[in-house]
């Protein structure tokens, strides 16, 4: 994928930086891989804002991903290469030898007509699947599963990857994109490479009305909201922020506070924090 820079004709271009989407091979998705997708704009089921700046919007369906992989020792064809409007990374429609057809996630120089496999002893290949125990050390690995035969959770992003730097009893140490070092059983399966779609963090919006069409509304410093709306509001003159401290609108502490909770049973896994404070 390339970055594509536009002429600054009109003010929403002169910022914008968009992808080409050169490595897209359809813009139709396999429709029976496709739900609907209901929005929320924010809500729960009580119909109170649980999420701010969310709401409108452009129509979506979602796209089926296979996270699991879990059609062993069977090769699959990859057919295309597609854009997904619910992730960063792009996605790869693969069929099966039994004619099954699946959506995986896209790492980078996959190409249409590869060969990719998931099993215990397949080929250290970009786009196979394969238990931790089976990758050598040092491999750049991503779509991880934190539970064997649960599905993967890390390192799905587009451009990330993570690194499998060591192998003790039943775990493997595996540094993350955040820098975070995580203990993971080495019966779970991840793929190997990197995650396509290196060039998104690059991108620029360019106007408010692209994150509209995102489904982003707004966001408005609390410094300039009433003293009902947020705890740095009101006040003659400049007054808000720094007096007393800078809070959320729920009057947590921000800026640093952490709110990971001590005693999480998930502390036992972490290794090294992605942070120097522990």
């Amino acid at each position: 994928m390339g970055v594509k820079y536009y002429k600054p004709i009109t003010p929403g271009l002169r910022w914008r930086k968009g992808a080409d989407f050169s490595e897209i091979t359809t813009d139709k998705p396999e429709k029976s891989l496709t739900i609907a997708l209901k929005k929320t704009g924010g809500r729960n089921s009580n119909g109170r804002i649980t999420c701010r700046h969310r709401g409108g919007g452009h129509k979506r369906r979602y796209r089926i991903i296979d996270f699991k992989r879990n059609k062993y020792d069977m090769p699959a064809k990859v057919l295309t290469i597609e854009y997904d409007p619910n992730r960063s990374s792009r996605i790869a429609l693969v069929e099966y030898t039994d004619k099954e057809r699946r959506y995986i996630i896209a790492p980078i120089n996959l190409q249409v007509n590869s060969e990719i496999i998931s099993g215990e002893n397949v080929e250290i290949k970009v786009a196979n699947a394969m238990p931790i125990r089976s990758i050598p050390l040092g491999t750049f690995i991503h779509n991880i599963e934190l539970r064997p035969k649960g599905g993967a959770v890390l390192a799905r992003s587009a451009g990330v990857s993570a690194q499998l730097m060591a192998k003790k009893d039943k775990y493997a140490h595996i540094k993350l994109p955040s820098g975070e070092i995580r203990l993971v059983p080495l019966g779970c399966y991840a793929t190997i490479g990197q995650v396509g779609n290196p060039d998104h963090d690059a991108l620029s919006l360019g106007k408010a009305g692209r994150a509209r069409w995102l489904g982003r509304r707004s966001t408005v410093r609390g410094v300039v909201m009433n003293p009902i709306d947020h705890p740095h509001g009101g006040g003659e003159g400049k007054t808000g922020a720094g007096n007393p401290h800078p809070v959320t609108p729920w009057g947590k502490p921000t800026k640093g506070y952490r709110t990971r909770k001590k005693k999480k049973f998930s502390n036992k896994f972490i290794i090294k924090r992605r942070s120097s404070k522990k």
